[in-house]
This record gives structure tokens, sequence and C-alpha cells, in this order.
């Protein structure tokens, strides 16, 4: 299963950069959580169904470009660790690169949780991996 979870990680993916928010949660459940709770900024916290969609856009309405570059896919049971690169670009054409790791949390072929964490030693510890 955990090869099927990663294409299914892998496709939500190319469809948020592509901008399609109904394909990026196809295969959420319908109790999916996006955890950003160890952020810092006024968007830290746990978003749960249409506010997730809500804080995309909202997110995106700052911004002219926004694109997600998986460095790779990490298998770790019902878990799929992603460190990747984020490249924003600002209206005023201001580049930003962040780099940060997500855990995808899957049950039955159903994305439950994605889990921010800011480093991939932090995800790698809370997907029960170690380096």
């Amino acid at each position: 299963m955990s090869r099927e979870n990663v294409e299914i990680v892998r496709a939500g993916i190319e469809a948020f950069n592509k901008g399609d928010w109904d394909g990026a949660l196809k295969d959420a459940s319908p109790d999916f959580e996006m955890d950003l709770s160890r952020g810092v900024g006024p968007d830290s916290g746990v978003y749960r169904g249409d506010q997730v969609q809500e804080l995309w856009s909202d997110f995106g309405e700052h911004w002219e470009s926004w694109q997600i570059e998986p460095e790779e896919f990490i298998e770790a049971g019902e878990h799929v660790v992603v460190p990747w690169t984020s490249r924003t670009t600002g209206r005023d054409g201001i580049e930003v690169e962040a780099r940060v790791t997500w855990t995808y949390t899957l049950r039955e072929g159903k994305v439950v949780r994605v889990t921010y964490f800011p480093t991939r030693e932090q995800a790698l510890e809370a997907a029960g991996l170690s380096e």
C-alpha cells in the first residue's frame, strides 16, 4: 500500500501546483485535516474541510505564483514524508524560497492528515523514522 500512498500524494501535489484545489483534495477523506500548528504567524493552526481551500485561496491572493518542488517521497507505513522546496513570487516580483517537510497520513487510500514540520528530522521522527 505504501507505493500507492506515494502515488496519491504525488498526484495531489501535481494538482495543487496547477491550482486545481478539487484535484488536490480528490483523495482526501471527509474528515481531512491540515496541521500547521508547528508554524509561526497568523496561519498557524489546524484546518479542516472547507477551511483548507479557504486557506489556500487566501494565501494565493498574496502571491503571483506558488510552486511546490518535492525532493523525495519517503514511505513510512501509513505516512509519506515529503521534504520540499516552495517557490513563491510576490505581487511585486519578490521571490521567496522555503524548504520544509510535510507528512501525509493515509488510511484506506485516503489522505486523512497533512502535517507541516519545519525540519526533515522532525517529520521523520514523527513518522517513526530517524536518519
